[in-house]
């Protein structure tokens, strides 16, 4: 029996690939889930998965959080600019560990992109082929819940604020690329592929008209300058740090960093990607 593992198994992707494992019918007692804190993960230990401590900064608990598995789910760490040391950590674990095929969550492009997020992602990449485990490299497309997330805000303020002009931005729900996911793992001839992950392309414009049409509401897409963006962010409270990070990722996304023409996800998941306007109201509704 093959023994997959999943990393960052209480945040929010990480979650939803091992439900997506279940429902493929991967045997519970064959998923071990990886977490920083054990206490958070009592609802998958309910439903019959294994739960290890394995933290990216602590090597030592990730020697025995990988031993005995087989393929590994590699979900990135979310601290920017310490992943490649914490991926590092991760990889020496895994080759430690015996693991026979990695699949990570990379970014779109990540060894061309601009994108701010795209370093660390192109420097992790480059570590797990000079590895020599067997990969697959899921360069995920945007979330959609990054701008559904954001709803009440939208509606409080009557208007989605952005400076990214017409740009288009293939996102996608992270319950599809979780299913992408599994399929990668559980599937066959996905080994050393690499895989351009984005949904139904759409722009701020037509974000705006969903939400306005999910809502009833009259909301709509006013486009500023970068400058203006930056600044609203600083009235919201953000340190400059912050909103000089977000204003840079918004400076990318009207470059087009966040679109993709590739139907890699369509094709791994064997349908189109969640309609934007199903997954508007699906948070809507929440």
């Amino acid at each position: 029996m093959t023994t997959y593992a999943v990393t960052g198994a209480t945040g929010e992707l990480g979650a939803l690939v091992v439900d997506a494992l279940l429902e493929r019918e991967i045997e519970a007692a064959a998923i071990v889930a990886v977490v920083r804190n054990t206490a958070k993960a009592a609802s998958l230990l309910d439903r019959g998965v294994t739960v290890r401590e394995g933290d990216y900064d602590k090597p030592e608990t990730l020697a025995s959080a990988l031993a005995g598995v087989d393929t590994l789910m590699f979900i990135s760490g979310s601290e920017v600019g310490q992943r490649v040391r914490q991926h590092g950590n991760v990889l020496e674990a895994a080759k430690a560990a015996g693991v026979k095929r990695i699949a990570y969550t990379s970014v779109l492009r990540a060894d061309t992109s601009e994108l701010a997020l795209a370093p660390e992602h192109k420097a992790t990449e480059a570590l797990i082929r000079e590895s020599g485990i067997p990969f697959t490299l899921l360069r995920n497309g945007w979330y959609t819940e990054n701008y559904t997330g954001q709803l009440g805000q939208y509606l409080a303020t009557g208007a989605v604020i952005g400076a990214a002009g017409e740009a288009r931005i293939a996102a996608a729900t992270q319950a599809d690329l979780a299913e992408a996911a599994a399929v990668v793992l559980t599937g066959e001839g996905h080994e050393n592929a690499v895989y351009e992950l984005g949904g139904t392309p759409f722009t701020m414009v037509e974000f705006a008209s969903a939400v306005a049409g999910v809502t009833g509401r009259s909301i709509g897409y006013r486009n500023v300058t970068l400058d203006e963006y930056q600044q609203g962010l600083l009235a919201a409270g953000l340190d400059e740090g912050m909103a000089g990070f977000l204003t840079a990722l918004e400076a990318n996304t009207a470059a087009g960093d966040l679109d993709t023409e590739s139907e890699d996800l369509a094709k791994l998941i064997g349908r189109p990607s969640t309609p934007l306007a199903e997954a508007v109201r699906a948070a809507h509704t929440a």
